[in-house]
Protein backbone atom coordinates (compact mmCIF):
# COMPACT_ATOMS: atom_id res chain seq x y z
CA UNK A 1 0.00 0.00 0.00
CA UNK A 2 2.67 2.56 -0.24
CA UNK A 3 2.67 5.71 -2.19
CA UNK A 4 -0.83 5.44 -1.95
CA UNK A 5 -3.49 8.48 -1.15
CA UNK A 6 -5.19 8.72 1.73
CA UNK A 7 -7.64 11.18 1.82
CA UNK A 8 -10.50 11.33 4.67
CA UNK A 9 -13.74 12.76 3.42
CA UNK A 10 -16.07 14.33 5.51
CA UNK A 11 -19.91 14.30 4.80
CA UNK A 12 -21.13 17.28 5.78
CA UNK A 13 -24.77 19.23 5.43
CA UNK A 14 -26.69 21.81 7.50
CA UNK A 15 -29.98 19.84 7.31
CA UNK A 16 -30.51 17.30 10.48
CA UNK A 17 -33.60 16.12 11.81
CA UNK A 18 -32.78 16.12 15.60
CA UNK A 19 -30.57 18.95 15.69
CA UNK A 20 -30.62 21.31 12.60
CA UNK A 21 -27.75 23.22 11.83
CA UNK A 22 -25.16 21.66 14.21
CA UNK A 23 -22.40 21.32 12.51
CA UNK A 24 -22.47 25.50 12.45
CA UNK A 25 -22.72 25.47 16.41
CA UNK A 26 -20.30 27.36 18.10
CA UNK A 27 -18.08 25.47 21.02
CA UNK A 28 -15.88 28.14 22.50
CA UNK A 29 -16.29 30.59 19.34
CA UNK A 30 -15.59 28.19 17.00
CA UNK A 31 -17.90 26.21 14.79
CA UNK A 32 -17.82 22.22 14.97
CA UNK A 33 -17.07 21.89 11.61
CA UNK A 34 -13.80 23.72 12.03
CA UNK A 35 -13.45 21.71 15.68
CA UNK A 36 -14.13 18.43 13.15
CA UNK A 37 -11.31 19.91 10.55
CA UNK A 38 -8.65 21.01 13.22
CA UNK A 39 -8.85 17.61 14.81
CA UNK A 40 -8.68 15.65 11.61
CA UNK A 41 -5.84 17.60 10.77
CA UNK A 42 -4.16 15.58 13.47
CA UNK A 43 -4.13 12.27 11.70
CA UNK A 44 -0.35 11.07 10.60
CA UNK A 45 -1.50 9.13 7.58
CA UNK A 46 -3.38 11.58 5.50
CA UNK A 47 -2.27 13.45 2.52
CA UNK A 48 -5.53 15.17 2.09
CA UNK A 49 -8.62 16.48 3.33
CA UNK A 50 -11.85 16.94 1.60
CA UNK A 51 -15.58 18.46 2.93
CA UNK A 52 -18.37 16.50 0.95
CA UNK A 53 -21.46 18.64 0.90
CA UNK A 54 -24.27 19.00 -1.29
CA UNK A 55 -25.51 21.52 -4.18
CA UNK A 56 -28.39 23.23 -1.76
CA UNK A 57 -27.56 27.17 -1.11
CA UNK A 58 -27.82 26.07 2.48
CA UNK A 59 -24.56 24.80 2.47
CA UNK A 60 -22.89 27.68 1.15
CA UNK A 61 -22.44 29.01 4.61
CA UNK A 62 -20.60 25.62 5.44
CA UNK A 63 -18.12 26.28 2.56
CA UNK A 64 -17.34 29.90 2.80
CA UNK A 65 -16.50 28.77 6.27
CA UNK A 66 -14.29 26.28 5.56
CA UNK A 67 -12.39 28.17 2.93
CA UNK A 68 -11.97 31.29 5.21
CA UNK A 69 -10.56 29.23 7.85
CA UNK A 70 -8.69 26.82 5.93
CA UNK A 71 -8.05 26.91 2.20
CA UNK A 72 -6.21 23.68 1.98
CA UNK A 73 -9.29 21.54 2.76
CA UNK A 74 -10.92 20.35 -0.34
CA UNK A 75 -14.70 20.97 -0.94
CA UNK A 76 -16.57 18.69 -3.19
CA UNK A 77 -20.54 19.32 -3.74
CA UNK A 78 -23.24 16.89 -5.26
CA UNK A 79 -26.26 15.07 -4.45
CA UNK A 80 -28.29 15.62 -0.90
CA UNK A 81 -30.05 12.73 -1.15
CA UNK A 82 -27.34 9.87 -2.62
CA UNK A 83 -24.70 10.17 -0.19
CA UNK A 84 -23.04 7.17 -1.14
CA UNK A 85 -22.94 8.88 -4.95
CA UNK A 86 -21.52 12.07 -3.46
CA UNK A 87 -18.95 10.52 -1.32
CA UNK A 88 -17.88 8.38 -4.55
CA UNK A 89 -17.51 11.17 -6.57
CA UNK A 90 -15.52 13.23 -3.90
CA UNK A 91 -13.22 10.16 -3.52
CA UNK A 92 -12.68 9.61 -7.55
CA UNK A 93 -12.34 13.71 -8.04
CA UNK A 94 -9.28 13.93 -5.48
CA UNK A 95 -7.56 10.07 -7.22
CA UNK A 96 -8.07 9.04 -3.61
CA UNK A 97 -6.19 5.36 -3.43
CA UNK A 98 -7.91 5.05 0.24
CA UNK A 99 -10.62 6.84 1.24
CA UNK A 100 -10.94 7.48 5.41
CA UNK A 101 -14.73 8.62 6.47
CA UNK A 102 -14.85 10.48 9.49
CA UNK A 103 -18.42 12.13 10.21
CA UNK A 104 -19.19 15.66 10.88
CA UNK A 105 -20.83 15.41 14.07
CA UNK A 106 -17.52 14.28 15.50
CA UNK A 107 -15.62 16.65 17.57
CA UNK A 108 -14.11 14.89 19.80
CA UNK A 109 -12.38 12.77 17.37
CA UNK A 110 -9.13 11.06 18.19
CA UNK A 111 -6.43 11.28 15.81
CA UNK A 112 -4.52 8.43 17.17
CA UNK A 113 -7.33 6.17 16.85
CA UNK A 114 -7.92 6.91 13.54
CA UNK A 115 -4.37 6.68 12.79
CA UNK A 116 -4.51 2.71 14.64
CA UNK A 117 -7.00 1.92 11.59
CA UNK A 118 -5.69 3.52 9.07
CA UNK A 119 -2.34 1.51 10.18
CA UNK A 120 -4.53 -1.46 10.23
CA UNK A 121 -5.81 -0.90 6.85
CA UNK A 122 -2.35 -0.50 5.24
CA UNK A 123 -0.99 -3.09 7.04
CA UNK A 124 -3.43 -5.83 6.78
CA UNK A 125 -4.68 -6.25 2.90
CA UNK A 126 -7.89 -5.42 3.43
CA UNK A 127 -10.97 -3.89 1.36
CA UNK A 128 -12.16 -2.31 4.44
CA UNK A 129 -10.83 -1.97 8.30
CA UNK A 130 -13.11 0.24 11.07
CA UNK A 131 -13.39 0.56 14.95
CA UNK A 132 -17.69 0.69 14.87
CA UNK A 133 -18.14 -3.08 12.74
CA UNK A 134 -17.91 -3.99 16.69
CA UNK A 135 -18.55 -1.43 18.76
CA UNK A 136 -16.20 -0.95 21.91
CA UNK A 137 -14.83 2.78 21.57
CA UNK A 138 -17.05 5.59 22.36
CA UNK A 139 -19.88 6.57 19.63
CA UNK A 140 -18.07 9.62 17.82
CA UNK A 141 -14.81 7.71 17.86
CA UNK A 142 -15.87 6.03 14.67
CA UNK A 143 -13.43 5.84 11.58
CA UNK A 144 -13.88 3.67 8.70
CA UNK A 145 -11.02 3.31 5.87
CA UNK A 146 -11.82 1.38 2.79
CA UNK A 147 -10.30 1.24 -1.05
CA UNK A 148 -11.27 3.56 -3.68
CA UNK A 149 -12.62 -0.25 -5.28
CA UNK A 150 -14.41 -0.78 -2.69
CA UNK A 151 -16.48 2.15 -2.62
CA UNK A 152 -16.61 1.96 -6.35
CA UNK A 153 -17.99 -1.25 -6.02
CA UNK A 154 -20.52 -0.31 -3.87
CA UNK A 155 -21.58 2.94 -5.57
CA UNK A 156 -22.09 0.44 -8.84
CA UNK A 157 -23.60 -2.41 -6.93
CA UNK A 158 -26.28 -0.89 -4.50
CA UNK A 159 -29.69 -0.43 -5.19
CA UNK A 160 -31.56 -0.12 -1.87
CA UNK A 161 -32.40 3.47 -0.51
CA UNK A 162 -30.42 3.32 2.83
CA UNK A 163 -27.42 1.85 1.21
CA UNK A 164 -27.04 5.07 -1.16
CA UNK A 165 -28.24 7.49 2.35
CA UNK A 166 -24.94 5.86 4.18
CA UNK A 167 -21.76 4.92 2.33
CA UNK A 168 -20.81 2.15 3.77
CA UNK A 169 -23.73 0.02 4.48
CA UNK A 170 -23.72 -2.45 1.64
CA UNK A 171 -20.74 -3.06 1.77
CA UNK A 172 -21.02 -4.46 5.90
CA UNK A 173 -23.80 -6.34 4.18
CA UNK A 174 -21.48 -8.39 1.61
CA UNK A 175 -17.91 -9.90 3.57
CA UNK A 176 -18.42 -12.07 0.72
CA UNK A 177 -17.33 -9.63 -2.15
CA UNK A 178 -15.40 -7.37 0.32
CA UNK A 179 -12.64 -8.11 3.26
CA UNK A 180 -13.56 -6.20 6.16
CA UNK A 181 -11.89 -6.03 9.64
CA UNK A 182 -12.64 -4.24 13.07
CA UNK A 183 -10.14 -2.38 15.53
CA UNK A 184 -10.84 -3.16 19.10
CA UNK A 185 -10.21 -1.16 21.89
CA UNK A 186 -8.97 -2.77 25.44
CA UNK A 187 -12.16 -1.76 27.52
CA UNK A 188 -15.62 -1.85 25.91
CA UNK A 189 -16.26 1.82 25.95
CA UNK A 190 -19.17 1.49 23.55
CA UNK A 191 -21.95 2.80 25.89
CA UNK A 192 -20.25 6.14 26.18
CA UNK A 193 -21.65 8.87 24.17
CA UNK A 194 -19.43 11.54 22.73
CA UNK A 195 -21.03 12.05 19.12
CA UNK A 196 -23.14 15.40 18.20
CA UNK A 197 -27.19 14.87 17.27
CA UNK A 198 -28.95 16.53 19.77
CA UNK A 199 -28.77 19.35 22.04
CA UNK A 200 -27.87 17.23 25.00
CA UNK A 201 -24.80 16.13 23.27
CA UNK A 202 -23.65 19.57 21.86
CA UNK A 203 -24.36 20.24 25.98
CA UNK A 204 -21.96 17.25 26.92
CA UNK A 205 -19.31 18.26 24.48
CA UNK A 206 -19.43 21.75 25.27
CA UNK A 207 -18.59 20.91 28.84
CA UNK A 208 -15.42 18.72 27.97
CA UNK A 209 -14.15 21.44 25.31
CA UNK A 210 -14.41 24.05 28.30
CA UNK A 211 -12.18 21.83 30.25
CA UNK A 212 -9.88 20.65 28.00
CA UNK A 213 -9.52 22.89 24.94
CA UNK A 214 -6.23 24.67 23.97
CA UNK A 215 -5.71 25.73 20.40
CA UNK A 216 -2.44 24.77 20.43
CA UNK A 217 -2.36 21.67 22.29
CA UNK A 218 -5.29 18.32 21.21
CA UNK A 219 -6.71 16.16 23.78
CA UNK A 220 -7.25 13.02 23.15
CA UNK A 221 -9.77 9.85 24.53
CA UNK A 222 -7.62 9.10 27.77
CA UNK A 223 -7.91 13.07 28.34
CA UNK A 224 -11.77 13.05 28.25
CA UNK A 225 -11.80 9.38 30.60
CA UNK A 226 -9.79 11.32 32.83
CA UNK A 227 -12.32 14.18 33.27
CA UNK A 228 -15.11 11.43 33.41
CA UNK A 229 -13.80 9.46 36.34
CA UNK A 230 -13.63 12.69 38.24
CA UNK A 231 -16.53 14.09 37.20
CA UNK A 232 -19.11 11.12 36.39
CA UNK A 233 -22.11 13.24 36.40
CA UNK A 234 -20.97 14.79 33.25
CA UNK A 235 -21.91 11.33 31.59
CA UNK A 236 -25.48 11.82 32.75
CA UNK A 237 -26.38 14.92 30.42
CA UNK A 238 -26.70 12.74 27.07
CA UNK A 239 -26.67 8.89 28.64
CA UNK A 240 -30.67 9.08 27.57
CA UNK A 241 -30.32 9.51 24.16
CA UNK A 242 -30.74 6.43 21.91
CA UNK A 243 -28.47 6.39 18.55
CA UNK A 244 -30.33 7.27 15.22
CA UNK A 245 -29.43 4.08 13.04
CA UNK A 246 -27.52 5.03 9.85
Amino acid sequence: MENKKIVAIIPVRMGSTRLPGKVMKKILGKEVILHDIDRIKQIKNLDKIVVATTTKKDEDIIVETIKNHNSSIGIFRGSEEDVLDRYYKAAKEVKADVVVRITSDCPLIDPKVSDKVIETFLNNNCDYCSNCLKRTYPQGLDTEVFSFDAIEKAWIEAREQYQREHVTPYIHEHPEKFKLLNVSNDKDLSHLRWTLDTIEDFNFINEIYKRMYNEKKIFYKEDILKILDDEPELIEINKHIKQKLR
